[in-house]
């Protein structure tokens, strides 16, 4: 079985473009990632491409065709729908095909467009990733869901808003210099306690912005890798989904997250790895209470334990694990479609030494990533690792 490398990556800025189709940001990621990875269009054999609202937001399904006609590319080409995990599950299917032999080369990506909906519509288009009859029509919002699993949580392992505060610090930090990040700039921990409350104990800085945007990644067989001198030393060696109860009143508990340990530990076997291997880590972290879930998810820390981990600098970019070095969903942005790509993309960079922040994890050789659909009834876990 052929490993699947990545070959390439390509980002747009994350940020507010509302002037702009989601097809035409695909097309700036697609084409930037065909370019990094001097692959013709022509080679392309498939496009797996994550949208999530695009009938509401553009009153446009059926985005696969559109996805490879963007990229000039005359091949099949599937939307896949998973919430926030949407191009997280389509990056999975791609590297399934490539390892099976059904492909030698794949574009894996993801667009959306959220910020001409404005901000009441776009959290109203965002919701239906809940359960629309137990969740929706209750009034349930997201940043409503997360903080009642805030809540859960500091109510059986303690913890304080300015643990949480710590998370968003250190994200906005990682995301300075990330030419492709919404928010470039350094937060307090006072600040962040000082922001208005969204949905307490959530404040603003606790949770991710409206974001368009998109990105994608070239999967290729070895084989062809091989056969067209292309350099890319990554690869992605494990990939795992998991699935849980859609409302959370349905669940047995709010603070875990059995979709993302699932996903997280077929990831692991497939690759043959453990989590103690890992160097460095992207998490989704739409908010900061779900950063905190995803690293105990992922056998980081005992659970209970994750939430001082950014207050303890152990996730921090100099600390034992740096998480979010892109700057997470927080501050680089969460453009919900292409998010999942967009953290393999970053991945990526940052083992193949071109990232921005590549000094602070210079020996990496294991990545992983983890993206999540909702409050995590879909989760998508990916191992990357430097293979030479």
């Amino acid at each position: 079985m052929s490993n699947a490398r990545v070959a390439g990556v390509g980002l747009t800025h994350f940020g507010v473009h509302p002037e702009r189709t989601s097809r035409d940001l695909f097309a700036e990621a697609g084409l930037a990632a065909l370019d990094d990875a001097g692959v013709d269009p022509a080679d392309v054999e498939g496009v797996f491409y994550g949208n999530f609202m695009g009938e509401l937001a553009e009153s446009q399904g059926h985005q696969g065709p559109l996805a490879a006609e963007a990229l000039g590319v005359d091949a099949p080409a599937t939307r896949f729908e998973s919430a926030c995990a949407s191009a997280g599950a389509a990056a999975r299917e791609a590297v399934k095909n490539v390892r099976n032999g059904e492909a030698d080369v794949l574009v894996a990506g993801g667009a959306e467009r959220m910020n001409n909906l404005g901000t009441a519509s776009t959290t109203e288009a965002l919701a239906i990733a809940a359960d629309e009859l137990y969740e929706v029509r209750a009034g349930m919002t997201f940043p409503g869901a997360y903080a009642l699993m805030a809540d859960a949580y500091f109510h059986e392992f303690g913890g304080s808003r300015e643990d949480l505060a710590a998370v968003a610090v250190k994200n906005h930090a990682n995301a300075l210099e990330n030419e492709y990040a919404q928010f470039q700039r350094e937060i307090t921990v006072d600040e962040a306690l000082d922001a208005p409350l969204i949905a307490e104990p959530l404040g603003l800085f606790d949770s991710c912005p409206i974001t368009d945007g998109a990105s994608a990644i070239v999967l290729v067989s070895e084989a062809y890798a091989d056969e067209h001198d292309l350099d890319a030393p990554v690869a992605i060696t494990g990939t795992g989904q998991g699935g849980d109860k859609m409302a959370l009143q349905d669940r047995e508990s709010l603070v875990y997250t059995p979709a993302a340990e699932a996903a997280a530990r077929e990831a692991y076997a497939d690759a043959g790895v453990t989590a103690a291997a890992v160097d460095v880590a992207e998490v989704h972290d739409c908010f900061t209470i779900a950063e905190v879930l995803a690293i105990e998810s992922l056998g980081f820390v005992e659970v209970g334990e994750g939430i001082t981990a950014a207050s303890d600098g152990l996730t921090s970019r100099d600390g034992a694990l740096p998480v979010n070095l892109s700057g997470g969903l927080k501050a680089k942005g969460h453009p919900v479609g292409a998010t999942g790509t967009s953290q393999l993309a970053e991945l990526t960079r940052i083992l193949r030494g071109d990232h921005h922040n590549s000094p602070a994890v210079p020996d990496a050789e294991v990545a992983v990533a983890h993206n999540a659909g909702g409050t995590v009834a879909s989760a998508v876990v990916h191992v990357l690792e430097v293979v030479e």
